[in-house]
């Protein structure tokens, strides 16, 4: 039940944020500032948290009066093979994407874009890294 009201909930908090977002737009003649951002960003949240709870919605009622098929996906879902496959995935991805934001932050440099978001994708960027090092060293110490 309570996922159930956390499904609805997000669905109709996405359906909000969008309302507000467009309010915004529209209302807004010159805005300065964050204001500028800020129905945009509300929009894109909203849109992202009505999609997912839609989602979950759809795919709960798909396999409402199906238990086989419930039982079916739980299993796919926690296969040893499929976890192996998706952390692989995860980990080709994440070392891609250490060349590709190294290059975007040295090209952000040389264009002359702004200091301060240079300096929050650097930031980001360590931030991902130093998670990396230190589950390295936590799953090192466990095997």
């Amino acid at each position: 039940m309570k996922s159930r009201i956390t499904k609805y909930t997000t669905v109709v908090f996405g359906l909000v944020l969008v309302a507000v977002g467009l309010y915004l737009i529209k209302t807004s003649g010159d805005p300065q500032g964050m204001m500028r951002a800020l129905p945009y960003v509300c929009i894109g949240i909203g849109c992202g948290l009505f999609g997912h709870g839609m989602g979950n919605m759809i795919s709960e009622r798909a396999i409402y009066g199906d238990p086989e098929l419930k039982k079916k996906l739980d299993i796919e879902k926690n296969d040893e093979r499929n976890l192996a496959i998706a952390n692989n995935a995860k980990g080709k991805a994440f070392d891609m994407m250490t060349f590709v934001f190294g290059a975007l932050m040295v090209s952000f440099a040389l264009m002359g874009v702004d200091m301060i978001a240079v300096l929050l994708l650097v930031f980001a960027y360590l931030f991902v890294h130093g998670f990396e090092i230190y589950y390295r060293l936590k799953f090192d110490r466990e095997m």
